[in-house]
Protein backbone atom coordinates (compact mmCIF):
# COMPACT_ATOMS: atom_id res chain seq x y z
CA UNK A 1 0.00 0.00 0.00
CA UNK A 2 1.33 3.42 -1.00
CA UNK A 3 0.68 6.12 1.60
CA UNK A 4 -0.27 9.54 0.33
CA UNK A 5 2.91 11.10 1.76
CA UNK A 6 4.91 8.87 -0.60
CA UNK A 7 3.29 10.41 -3.68
CA UNK A 8 5.28 13.31 -5.11
CA UNK A 9 2.21 15.07 -6.47
CA UNK A 10 0.42 15.03 -3.13
CA UNK A 11 3.53 16.20 -1.28
CA UNK A 12 3.91 19.17 -3.59
CA UNK A 13 0.21 19.95 -3.19
CA UNK A 14 0.69 19.93 0.59
CA UNK A 15 3.82 22.08 0.61
CA UNK A 16 3.56 24.97 3.05
CA UNK A 17 4.45 28.39 1.67
CA UNK A 18 6.23 31.42 3.12
CA UNK A 19 5.10 34.80 1.75
CA UNK A 20 7.51 37.62 2.69
CA UNK A 21 6.26 40.30 0.29
CA UNK A 22 5.23 42.53 3.18
CA UNK A 23 8.75 42.60 4.56
CA UNK A 24 10.00 44.57 1.56
CA UNK A 25 9.93 48.19 0.41
CA UNK A 26 7.56 47.56 -2.48
CA UNK A 27 4.77 46.84 0.01
CA UNK A 28 5.59 48.63 3.27
CA UNK A 29 7.75 51.49 2.03
CA UNK A 30 11.37 52.54 2.41
CA UNK A 31 11.20 53.57 6.06
CA UNK A 32 10.62 50.04 7.39
CA UNK A 33 10.86 47.68 4.44
CA UNK A 34 13.93 45.82 3.24
CA UNK A 35 15.39 45.52 -0.23
CA UNK A 36 16.71 42.38 -1.82
CA UNK A 37 20.07 44.14 -1.95
CA UNK A 38 19.98 44.49 1.86
CA UNK A 39 19.54 40.73 2.16
CA UNK A 40 22.17 39.98 -0.46
CA UNK A 41 24.65 42.25 1.33
CA UNK A 42 24.65 39.63 4.10
CA UNK A 43 25.74 36.88 1.71
CA UNK A 44 29.08 36.19 3.39
CA UNK A 45 27.37 35.95 6.76
CA UNK A 46 24.62 33.75 5.35
CA UNK A 47 27.10 31.42 3.66
CA UNK A 48 29.07 31.12 6.88
CA UNK A 49 25.87 30.34 8.80
CA UNK A 50 24.92 27.61 6.31
CA UNK A 51 28.39 26.08 6.51
CA UNK A 52 28.27 26.15 10.31
CA UNK A 53 24.89 24.38 10.25
CA UNK A 54 26.21 21.68 7.92
CA UNK A 55 29.38 21.15 9.95
CA UNK A 56 27.45 20.94 13.22
CA UNK A 57 25.02 18.48 11.65
CA UNK A 58 27.84 16.26 10.35
CA UNK A 59 29.44 16.43 13.79
CA UNK A 60 26.22 15.13 15.37
CA UNK A 61 25.47 18.35 17.24
CA UNK A 62 22.13 19.12 15.58
CA UNK A 63 20.13 16.07 16.50
CA UNK A 64 16.80 17.61 15.53
CA UNK A 65 17.90 17.48 11.88
CA UNK A 66 18.36 13.70 12.12
CA UNK A 67 14.92 12.98 13.59
CA UNK A 68 12.90 12.68 10.34
CA UNK A 69 15.13 9.72 9.51
CA UNK A 70 16.22 8.15 12.80
CA UNK A 71 12.81 8.12 14.48
CA UNK A 72 11.38 5.92 11.73
CA UNK A 73 13.08 2.98 13.41
CA UNK A 74 10.97 3.22 16.58
CA UNK A 75 7.60 4.13 15.05
CA UNK A 76 6.48 0.50 14.98
CA UNK A 77 7.27 0.04 18.67
CA UNK A 78 5.42 3.21 19.67
CA UNK A 79 2.36 2.35 17.61
CA UNK A 80 2.21 -1.25 18.82
CA UNK A 81 2.52 -0.17 22.45
CA UNK A 82 -0.19 2.49 22.01
CA UNK A 83 -2.49 -0.04 20.35
CA UNK A 84 -1.83 -2.59 23.09
CA UNK A 85 -2.85 -0.08 25.77
CA UNK A 86 -5.73 1.44 23.79
CA UNK A 87 -8.51 -0.60 25.36
CA UNK A 88 -6.89 -0.74 28.78
CA UNK A 89 -6.71 2.98 29.56
CA UNK A 90 -9.23 5.77 29.03
CA UNK A 91 -6.89 8.57 30.09
CA UNK A 92 -3.35 9.44 28.98
CA UNK A 93 -1.63 12.02 31.19
CA UNK A 94 1.65 13.73 30.31
CA UNK A 95 3.79 14.76 33.27
CA UNK A 96 6.18 17.26 31.72
CA UNK A 97 6.92 20.95 31.36
CA UNK A 98 8.33 23.26 28.68
CA UNK A 99 9.71 21.28 25.77
CA UNK A 100 8.28 18.11 27.29
CA UNK A 101 4.75 19.45 26.97
CA UNK A 102 4.34 22.29 24.48
CA UNK A 103 4.89 20.24 21.33
CA UNK A 104 2.39 17.62 22.43
CA UNK A 105 -0.18 20.29 23.20
CA UNK A 106 0.37 21.92 19.80
CA UNK A 107 0.01 18.60 17.97
CA UNK A 108 -3.11 17.69 19.90
CA UNK A 109 -4.79 21.05 19.29
CA UNK A 110 -3.95 21.00 15.59
CA UNK A 111 -4.66 17.41 14.66
CA UNK A 112 -7.34 16.13 17.00
CA UNK A 113 -11.01 17.08 17.21
CA UNK A 114 -11.45 20.50 18.83
CA UNK A 115 -13.34 18.87 21.70
CA UNK A 116 -11.48 15.57 21.62
CA UNK A 117 -11.75 14.83 25.32
CA UNK A 118 -15.50 15.44 25.31
CA UNK A 119 -16.30 13.58 22.09
CA UNK A 120 -16.08 9.81 22.42
CA UNK A 121 -16.92 9.23 18.76
CA UNK A 122 -14.08 11.52 17.64
CA UNK A 123 -11.61 9.68 19.86
CA UNK A 124 -12.32 6.35 18.11
CA UNK A 125 -11.34 4.37 21.17
CA UNK A 126 -8.21 6.36 21.93
CA UNK A 127 -7.72 7.72 25.46
CA UNK A 128 -8.42 11.27 26.53
CA UNK A 129 -5.28 13.44 26.74
CA UNK A 130 -4.28 15.63 29.67
CA UNK A 131 -1.00 17.52 30.00
CA UNK A 132 0.09 18.51 33.50
CA UNK A 133 2.57 21.18 32.45
CA UNK A 134 2.57 23.16 35.68
CA UNK A 135 2.70 22.45 39.40
CA UNK A 136 -0.14 24.69 40.48
CA UNK A 137 -1.52 22.60 43.37
CA UNK A 138 -5.17 23.42 42.76
CA UNK A 139 -5.06 22.37 39.10
CA UNK A 140 -3.00 19.31 39.91
CA UNK A 141 -5.30 18.04 42.64
CA UNK A 142 -8.41 18.85 40.62
CA UNK A 143 -7.30 16.61 37.76
CA UNK A 144 -6.28 13.75 40.01
CA UNK A 145 -9.63 13.94 41.80
CA UNK A 146 -11.38 13.82 38.44
CA UNK A 147 -9.60 10.82 36.90
CA UNK A 148 -10.07 7.17 37.76
CA UNK A 149 -6.48 6.04 38.38
CA UNK A 150 -7.26 2.49 37.29
CA UNK A 151 -8.14 3.83 33.83
CA UNK A 152 -5.16 6.20 33.59
CA UNK A 153 -1.62 5.85 32.28
CA UNK A 154 0.98 8.52 33.06
CA UNK A 155 3.82 9.45 30.69
CA UNK A 156 6.68 10.95 32.72
CA UNK A 157 8.88 13.05 30.42
CA UNK A 158 12.23 14.35 31.62
CA UNK A 159 15.53 13.81 29.85
CA UNK A 160 17.57 14.30 33.02
CA UNK A 161 15.05 12.96 35.47
CA UNK A 162 15.93 15.96 37.58
CA UNK A 163 13.21 18.37 36.48
CA UNK A 164 11.72 19.49 39.79
CA UNK A 165 8.21 20.03 38.47
CA UNK A 166 7.98 16.74 36.59
CA UNK A 167 9.57 14.58 39.25
CA UNK A 168 7.46 16.10 42.03
CA UNK A 169 4.34 15.25 39.99
CA UNK A 170 5.67 11.73 39.48
CA UNK A 171 6.30 11.26 43.21
CA UNK A 172 2.74 12.34 43.99
CA UNK A 173 1.06 10.25 41.30
CA UNK A 174 3.19 7.17 41.95
CA UNK A 175 2.27 7.35 45.62
CA UNK A 176 -1.44 7.61 44.77
CA UNK A 177 -1.31 4.70 42.33
CA UNK A 178 0.57 2.51 44.82
CA UNK A 179 -1.87 3.28 47.63
CA UNK A 180 -5.05 2.96 45.58
CA UNK A 181 -4.16 0.14 43.19
CA UNK A 182 -1.21 -1.57 44.85
CA UNK A 183 2.56 -1.57 44.43
CA UNK A 184 2.36 -4.38 41.90
CA UNK A 185 0.30 -2.16 39.56
CA UNK A 186 2.69 0.80 39.48
CA UNK A 187 4.78 -0.20 36.45
CA UNK A 188 1.73 -0.77 34.26
CA UNK A 189 0.43 2.75 34.85
CA UNK A 190 3.59 4.63 33.83
CA UNK A 191 5.76 5.32 30.80
CA UNK A 192 9.15 6.99 31.14
CA UNK A 193 10.43 9.13 28.27
CA UNK A 194 13.99 10.04 29.14
CA UNK A 195 17.69 9.64 28.42
CA UNK A 196 18.75 6.08 27.70
CA UNK A 197 22.02 6.17 29.60
CA UNK A 198 22.05 8.98 32.17
CA UNK A 199 19.85 10.69 34.73
CA UNK A 200 17.51 9.79 37.55
CA UNK A 201 14.41 8.81 35.59
CA UNK A 202 16.06 5.96 33.69
CA UNK A 203 17.31 4.58 37.03
CA UNK A 204 13.77 4.72 38.44
CA UNK A 205 12.26 3.20 35.30
CA UNK A 206 14.65 0.24 35.39
CA UNK A 207 14.12 -0.24 39.11
CA UNK A 208 10.32 -0.14 38.73
CA UNK A 209 10.12 -2.05 35.43
CA UNK A 210 8.44 0.90 33.68
CA UNK A 211 8.17 0.95 29.89
CA UNK A 212 10.72 3.41 28.47
CA UNK A 213 11.19 5.46 25.33
CA UNK A 214 14.39 7.37 24.76
CA UNK A 215 15.19 10.97 23.88
CA UNK A 216 18.32 11.23 21.70
CA UNK A 217 21.19 12.77 23.66
CA UNK A 218 21.82 15.42 21.00
CA UNK A 219 18.24 16.76 21.02
CA UNK A 220 17.27 19.43 23.54
CA UNK A 221 13.82 19.73 25.06
CA UNK A 222 12.46 22.54 22.90
CA UNK A 223 13.56 20.67 19.75
CA UNK A 224 12.12 17.33 20.89
CA UNK A 225 8.58 17.30 19.51
CA UNK A 226 9.59 14.80 16.78
CA UNK A 227 11.16 12.43 19.33
CA UNK A 228 9.15 10.11 21.61
CA UNK A 229 8.45 13.25 23.67
CA UNK A 230 5.82 14.23 21.10
CA UNK A 231 5.43 11.01 19.13
CA UNK A 232 4.33 8.72 21.97
CA UNK A 233 1.40 10.93 23.10
CA UNK A 234 0.54 11.47 19.43
CA UNK A 235 0.46 7.71 18.79
CA UNK A 236 -1.78 7.16 21.82
CA UNK A 237 -4.20 9.78 20.46
CA UNK A 238 -4.39 8.30 16.97
CA UNK A 239 -2.20 10.85 15.19
CA UNK A 240 -0.36 9.52 12.12
CA UNK A 241 3.24 9.80 13.30
CA UNK A 242 4.70 8.36 10.07
CA UNK A 243 3.13 11.21 8.12
CA UNK A 244 4.35 13.72 10.69
CA UNK A 245 7.95 12.60 10.20
CA UNK A 246 7.44 12.48 6.42
CA UNK A 247 6.46 16.14 6.50
CA UNK A 248 9.59 17.02 8.45
CA UNK A 249 11.71 15.05 5.99
CA UNK A 250 10.10 16.88 3.07
CA UNK A 251 10.93 20.26 4.63
CA UNK A 252 14.48 19.07 5.30
CA UNK A 253 14.87 18.28 1.60
CA UNK A 254 13.48 21.70 0.65
CA UNK A 255 15.90 23.42 3.03
CA UNK A 256 19.09 21.67 1.93
CA UNK A 257 19.88 24.49 -0.49
CA UNK A 258 22.16 27.34 0.54
CA UNK A 259 20.23 29.69 -1.78
CA UNK A 260 18.56 32.03 0.70
CA UNK A 261 15.76 32.83 -1.76
CA UNK A 262 14.80 29.16 -2.11
CA UNK A 263 15.15 28.15 1.55
CA UNK A 264 12.12 29.22 3.65
CA UNK A 265 13.77 28.52 7.01
CA UNK A 266 16.88 30.53 6.12
CA UNK A 267 14.97 33.39 4.50
CA UNK A 268 12.58 33.80 7.41
CA UNK A 269 15.44 33.67 9.92
CA UNK A 270 17.34 36.30 7.95
CA UNK A 271 14.41 38.70 7.70
CA UNK A 272 13.54 38.28 11.38
CA UNK A 273 17.21 38.94 12.21
CA UNK A 274 17.32 42.06 10.03
CA UNK A 275 14.10 43.31 11.62
CA UNK A 276 15.56 42.86 15.09
CA UNK A 277 18.71 44.71 14.06
CA UNK A 278 16.48 47.53 12.82
CA UNK A 279 14.78 47.86 16.22
CA UNK A 280 11.82 45.58 15.55
CA UNK A 281 12.53 43.11 18.31
CA UNK A 282 8.98 41.87 18.91
CA UNK A 283 8.16 38.72 16.94
CA UNK A 284 4.39 38.19 16.94
CA UNK A 285 2.95 34.88 15.76
CA UNK A 286 -0.73 35.18 14.89
CA UNK A 287 -2.48 32.04 13.62
CA UNK A 288 -5.81 32.57 11.86
CA UNK A 289 -6.94 29.03 12.54
CA UNK A 290 -7.79 27.94 16.06
CA UNK A 291 -6.09 24.58 15.60
CA UNK A 292 -2.71 26.32 15.28
CA UNK A 293 -3.05 28.55 18.35
CA UNK A 294 -0.75 26.37 20.44
CA UNK A 295 1.93 26.35 17.74
CA UNK A 296 2.44 29.98 18.77
CA UNK A 297 2.95 28.86 22.37
CA UNK A 298 5.47 26.21 21.29
CA UNK A 299 7.23 28.78 19.07
CA UNK A 300 7.56 31.20 21.98
CA UNK A 301 9.74 28.77 23.92
CA UNK A 302 11.75 27.79 20.85
CA UNK A 303 12.51 31.38 19.83
CA UNK A 304 12.97 32.88 23.32
CA UNK A 305 15.02 30.15 24.97
CA UNK A 306 17.21 29.62 21.91
CA UNK A 307 17.97 33.23 20.96
CA UNK A 308 17.75 35.18 24.22
CA UNK A 309 21.39 35.13 25.30
CA UNK A 310 23.68 37.28 27.41
CA UNK A 311 26.91 36.26 25.69
CA UNK A 312 27.97 35.42 22.17
CA UNK A 313 30.31 32.59 21.28
CA UNK A 314 33.33 34.80 21.90
CA UNK A 315 32.20 35.35 25.48
CA UNK A 316 31.27 38.98 24.84
CA UNK A 317 28.22 40.40 26.60
CA UNK A 318 25.67 41.11 23.86
CA UNK A 319 22.24 40.61 25.50
CA UNK A 320 20.50 39.67 22.27
CA UNK A 321 17.21 38.07 21.41
CA UNK A 322 13.89 39.00 19.78
CA UNK A 323 10.84 38.71 22.04
CA UNK A 324 8.21 36.22 20.79
CA UNK A 325 4.56 37.11 21.37
CA UNK A 326 1.56 34.90 20.73
CA UNK A 327 -1.72 36.17 19.32
CA UNK A 328 -4.77 34.57 17.72
CA UNK A 329 -6.86 35.74 14.81
CA UNK A 330 -9.56 36.80 14.74
CA UNK A 331 -9.74 36.96 18.57
CA UNK A 332 -6.86 39.39 18.99
CA UNK A 333 -8.12 41.78 16.36
CA UNK A 334 -10.31 42.86 19.24
CA UNK A 335 -7.48 43.21 21.77
CA UNK A 336 -3.94 43.52 20.39
CA UNK A 337 -4.44 44.76 16.82
CA UNK A 338 -4.74 48.42 17.84
CA UNK A 339 -1.24 48.29 19.27
CA UNK A 340 0.11 46.50 16.21
CA UNK A 341 -1.46 49.05 13.86
CA UNK A 342 -0.62 52.31 15.61
CA UNK A 343 1.84 51.55 18.40
CA UNK A 344 5.64 51.49 18.18
CA UNK A 345 7.30 50.25 15.00
CA UNK A 346 8.94 47.43 16.95
CA UNK A 347 7.09 44.34 15.75
CA UNK A 348 7.04 41.78 12.97
CA UNK A 349 3.75 39.93 12.59
CA UNK A 350 3.81 36.36 11.27
CA UNK A 351 0.40 35.11 10.18
CA UNK A 352 -0.33 31.39 10.10
CA UNK A 353 -3.16 30.61 7.71
CA UNK A 354 -4.81 27.55 6.19
CA UNK A 355 -6.22 27.36 2.67
CA UNK A 356 -8.73 24.58 3.28
CA UNK A 357 -10.42 24.17 6.65
CA UNK A 358 -11.62 20.73 7.66
CA UNK A 359 -15.19 22.00 7.96
CA UNK A 360 -17.25 24.34 5.76
CA UNK A 361 -19.95 26.23 7.66
CA UNK A 362 -22.42 28.59 5.96
CA UNK A 363 -23.84 31.65 7.71
CA UNK A 364 -27.65 31.59 7.42
CA UNK A 365 -29.48 34.61 6.05
CA UNK A 366 -31.77 36.71 8.20
CA UNK A 367 -32.90 40.20 9.21
CA UNK A 368 -32.98 41.49 5.63
CA UNK A 369 -34.16 44.85 6.87
CA UNK A 370 -30.93 45.35 8.90
CA UNK A 371 -28.13 45.83 6.39
CA UNK A 372 -25.44 45.74 9.08
CA UNK A 373 -26.34 42.11 9.79
CA UNK A 374 -27.97 40.73 6.63
CA UNK A 375 -24.85 41.15 4.48
CA UNK A 376 -23.29 38.19 6.34
CA UNK A 377 -25.92 35.71 5.16
CA UNK A 378 -24.83 33.29 2.46
CA UNK A 379 -21.13 33.67 3.22
CA UNK A 380 -19.21 30.98 5.08
CA UNK A 381 -17.24 31.17 8.30
CA UNK A 382 -14.31 30.01 6.18
CA UNK A 383 -14.64 33.15 4.07
CA UNK A 384 -15.09 35.28 7.16
CA UNK A 385 -11.91 34.23 8.95
CA UNK A 386 -9.85 34.29 5.74
CA UNK A 387 -11.18 37.75 4.90
CA UNK A 388 -10.40 39.00 8.38
CA UNK A 389 -6.82 37.79 8.04
CA UNK A 390 -6.43 39.38 4.61
CA UNK A 391 -7.95 42.62 5.86
CA UNK A 392 -5.64 42.71 8.89
CA UNK A 393 -2.66 41.98 6.66
CA UNK A 394 -3.64 44.82 4.32
CA UNK A 395 -4.20 47.23 7.21
CA UNK A 396 -0.80 46.43 8.71
CA UNK A 397 0.88 46.84 5.34
CA UNK A 398 -0.90 50.13 4.70
CA UNK A 399 0.44 51.30 8.06
CA UNK A 400 3.94 50.25 7.00
CA UNK A 401 4.14 47.43 9.54
CA UNK A 402 6.34 44.45 8.70
CA UNK A 403 4.42 41.19 8.32
CA UNK A 404 4.72 37.84 6.58
CA UNK A 405 2.46 34.82 6.10
CA UNK A 406 3.02 31.10 6.37
CA UNK A 407 0.16 29.24 4.70
CA UNK A 408 -0.73 25.59 5.08
CA UNK A 409 -2.82 23.98 2.31
CA UNK A 410 -4.62 22.18 5.14
CA UNK A 411 -3.86 21.20 8.71
CA UNK A 412 -2.70 17.60 8.71
CA UNK A 413 0.24 15.58 9.99
CA UNK A 414 2.33 16.21 6.87
CA UNK A 415 1.96 19.99 6.97
CA UNK A 416 2.54 20.07 10.73
CA UNK A 417 5.76 18.09 10.31
CA UNK A 418 6.92 20.67 7.78
CA UNK A 419 6.00 23.56 10.06
CA UNK A 420 7.80 22.23 13.13
CA UNK A 421 10.94 21.41 11.19
CA UNK A 422 11.01 24.75 9.38
CA UNK A 423 10.79 26.69 12.64
CA UNK A 424 13.49 24.57 14.28
CA UNK A 425 15.91 25.03 11.39
CA UNK A 426 15.00 28.73 11.21
CA UNK A 427 15.95 29.04 14.88
CA UNK A 428 19.27 27.27 14.43
CA UNK A 429 20.13 29.50 11.45
CA UNK A 430 19.17 32.63 13.39
CA UNK A 431 21.50 31.51 16.17
CA UNK A 432 24.37 31.50 13.68
CA UNK A 433 23.47 35.01 12.51
CA UNK A 434 23.52 36.25 16.12
CA UNK A 435 26.71 34.25 16.76
CA UNK A 436 25.25 32.70 19.90
CA UNK A 437 24.67 29.16 21.14
CA UNK A 438 21.03 28.51 20.28
CA UNK A 439 21.00 25.18 22.12
CA UNK A 440 21.77 26.09 25.74
CA UNK A 441 19.68 27.97 28.30
CA UNK A 442 21.90 29.30 31.11
CA UNK A 443 19.28 31.81 32.24
CA UNK A 444 16.72 29.07 32.74
CA UNK A 445 19.26 26.90 34.53
CA UNK A 446 20.02 29.67 37.04
CA UNK A 447 16.39 29.80 38.17
CA UNK A 448 16.29 26.01 38.38
CA UNK A 449 19.46 25.95 40.48
CA UNK A 450 18.03 28.42 42.99
CA UNK A 451 14.95 26.20 43.28
CA UNK A 452 17.09 23.12 43.87
CA UNK A 453 19.05 24.90 46.59
CA UNK A 454 16.02 26.34 48.39
CA UNK A 455 14.34 22.91 48.46
CA UNK A 456 17.48 21.24 49.83
CA UNK A 457 18.88 19.30 46.87
CA UNK A 458 22.35 18.00 47.57
CA UNK A 459 25.10 19.90 45.78
CA UNK A 460 23.21 23.20 45.63
CA UNK A 461 23.99 24.51 49.10
CA UNK A 462 25.66 27.64 47.69
CA UNK A 463 22.47 28.56 45.85
CA UNK A 464 20.48 28.24 49.06
CA UNK A 465 22.99 30.40 50.90
CA UNK A 466 22.74 33.05 48.20
CA UNK A 467 18.97 32.96 48.41
CA UNK A 468 18.99 33.20 52.21
CA UNK A 469 21.31 36.21 52.03
CA UNK A 470 19.44 38.11 49.34
CA UNK A 471 18.62 41.78 49.90
CA UNK A 472 15.61 42.48 52.09
CA UNK A 473 12.67 44.11 50.37
CA UNK A 474 11.56 47.59 51.41
CA UNK A 475 8.21 47.16 53.16
CA UNK A 476 7.25 50.71 52.19
CA UNK A 477 7.17 49.56 48.58
CA UNK A 478 4.59 46.89 49.32
CA UNK A 479 1.25 48.68 49.52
Amino acid sequence: MVNRYQEEGWKEEMRIKLDVNNMFVDQVGKKNGFTKEKVNDLQDKLTAAHQAIQEAKEDGQLGFMELPYTQKTIIKEMKEFAEQKKGEFKNFVVLGIGGSALGTIALHTALNHSYYNLNEEARKGHPRLFVLDNVDPTRLKSLLQTLDLEETIFNVISKSGGTAETMSEFLLVRDLVAKELGEDKVANHFIATTSEDTGNLIKIAKQEGIKTFYIPENVGGRFSVLTPVGLVPAAFCGINIEELLAGAEYMDQICKTDDIWQNPAYLNATLQYLADQAGKSMSVMMPYVHGLKDVADWYRQLWAESLGKRENRAGEVVNVGPTPIKALGATDQHSQAQLYMEGPYDKVITFLTVDNHEEDVTIPGGYSEISGVSYLGGHTFNQLIKTEQSATELALTKNQRLNCTISLPEVNEFTMGQLFYMFELQTAFAGELYNINAFNQPGVELGKNYTYGILGREGYEDMKAEYDNKSEKNSNLII
